[in-house]
């Protein structure tokens, strides 16, 4: 089988990802830390922001599988994923700039901005989101092909999101020292780079929350930027798939709970996201308050980041060792042993590191996995059902990751006011007890969240190498791939 431009459609497709994954790592993890550090929200104002932002986060999931139907149903001159990707790259970076500019409303006001604010973005962070990833089911048929391009993809998403994770503490902290020093000039900044991360540096709130504007501003352009190269840069295969009619509504229904191993896939991967999202999402308040240096935080972002890089990188070559079973059993058992070791961890680099290490390698594996499992449910649903879904399938992606963010948010949120971290002025202000609660949420959870989810793939998933070429094989005898490519 002909697969066009493969090499050029890997690259192209997978430098988009970079500013994506900033900006959603910019949004995804360090929003609940903006609000109550920086915008320093009272109680009653943060418990209604964190109430909206499960609220909003939930409904747009299950929203999710209506803006697949638009994008399944687009047709025109330049195909039906590479418009959604454009529009909903312009307007979610100019709503992520939105999030960050403070418009001094507190109170009801506030909450009101917020969630108009909240809502626009999830929007079209979704309408880009849902193009983006169903264009790659239709770059390749090839199994081992997709891993390749999803593993690529997967390093630039990760250095996207560490990039973002690394910088944002230094940077925001950064411009807001030079401001407060009322110097601005780029020497400066730079010089006080690590030296703003000092916990005895108090910033003022505003010139804080204007580090945050400024770095939202830098990612929101390279957000663009890169999802330029992939709009300009990807070239799809012309007539390989049977033309088929628009999806009802009735139809997305059908396509998704007729499609048993997309339901397993999904179930699955809400577990895994839900404990994924927690515990980075806790990262900067556990080095603030638990660890008591916050600088350090960098430093286990670092140790992340190039655990999951590492990881990605070798996963083509393990891939050809071990069936995904076997890959995803192996991921769970690394996940384990990190979680465990980290909880009963002293507070030293040394034990911490090594169990990120380990609970990060895993978790990058399966998360390359569950784009691979995804994407196989694609040919599998066309199979079984007979029409073929890219973007209604792969709306469960976001779908996914949304309803993990929303359930993080919301267990953060909570976390750390009950636990009394949004009061704190200084770590001491936390208790032992508060701690235990934040450490609880953040590593226990997460791992019971984490089995389940592998326990369910272990006994309900069927699809295997074999199983997929038969469906290929059919597909082709019946007419529904393999047409003419141009």
């Amino acid at each position: 089988m002909k697969e066009p431009n493969a090499t050029r459609n890997q690259f192209t497709f997978s430098l988009g990802t970079v500013g994506r994954d900033m900006l959603y790592a910019l949004v995804g993890t360090f929003m609940t830390f903006y609000l109550t550090e920086v915008l320093d929200l009272p109680d009653s104002t943060l418990w209604g922001a964190v109430t909206i932002l499960f609220i909003i986060g939930m409904y747009d999931a299950f929203n999710d599988p209506f803006m697949g139907i638009l994008v399944d149903n687009t047709k025109g001159r330049f195909g039906k994923f590479k418009p959604w990707i454009a529009i909903g790259a312009i307007l979610s970076a100019a709503f992520t700039v939105l999030f960050y500019t403070d418009f001094g409303f507190r109170g009801t006001d506030f909450l009101v901005i917020f969630t108009i604010t909240y809502l626009l973005w999830e929007i079209s962070y979704t309408a880009n989101d849902i193009a983006f990833w169903s264009m790659l089911p239709s770059l390749s048929l090839n199994q081992k092909v997709r891993e390749k391009i999803g593993a690529t993809a997967r390093i630039c998403a990760n250095i996207g999101m560490f990039a973002a994770v690394i910088c944002t503490p230094i940077f925001t902290r950064a411009i807001g020292y030079a401001l407060d020093q009322k110097q601005m000039n780029a020497a400066f900044i730079f010089s006080h780079f690590t030296q703003s991360m000092d916990e005895t540096t108090i910033l003022t709130s505003h010139n804080y929350q204007i580090g945050f504007f400024t770095l939202a501003v830098i990612i929101s352009v390279i957000m663009v930027l890169g999802q330029s190269i992939t709009v300009f840069g990807v070239k799809e295969p012309k007539k390989f798939f049977k033309q088929e009619e628009n999806t009802t509504i009735r139809g997305m229904f059908h396509a998704i709970f007729k499609n048993d191993q997309l339901l397993v896939t999904a179930v699955s991967m809400v577990l895994f996201m839900i404990g994924y999202c927690t515990t980075t999402s806790f990262g900067l308040y556990f080095f603030k308050y638990a660890f008591r240096d916050e600088k350090m935080y960098m430093t286990f972002a670092l140790v992340l980041g190039v655990s999951q890089i590492g990881a990605l990188l070798i996963f083509p070559f393990i891939s050809k060792l071990l069936p995904r079973k076997k890959m995803y059993l192996l991921a769970t058992v690394l996940v384990v042993a990190g979680y465990i070791i980290f909880f009963f961890s002293p507070m030293n680099m040394l034990f911490i590191g090594a169990a990120g290490v380990l609970l990060f390698i895993g978790q990058a594996f399966i998360q390359l996995l569950m784009l691979v499992f995804l994407t196989d449910t694609i040919e599998y649903g066309q199979w079984k059902l007979g029409k073929r879904n890219e973007s209604v399938t792969f709306s469960i992606q976001p779908f996914i990751n949304k309803v993990g963010a929303a359930v993080a948010r919301g267990i953060v949120g909570a976390t750390v006011i009950i636990a009394g971290i949004s009061s704190a002025k200084a770590p001491d202000d936390v208790t032992p007890r508060g701690l235990l609660i934040m450490k609880l949420a953040m590593l226990i959870l997460p791992l019971i969240s984490i089995v389940i989810g592998f326990i369910v793939y272990q006994f309900k998933y069927k699809i295997d190498k074999e199983f997929y070429d038969r469906i290929v094989i059919d597909l082709k005898q019946r007419g529904d791939i393999g047409q003419k490519e141009e």
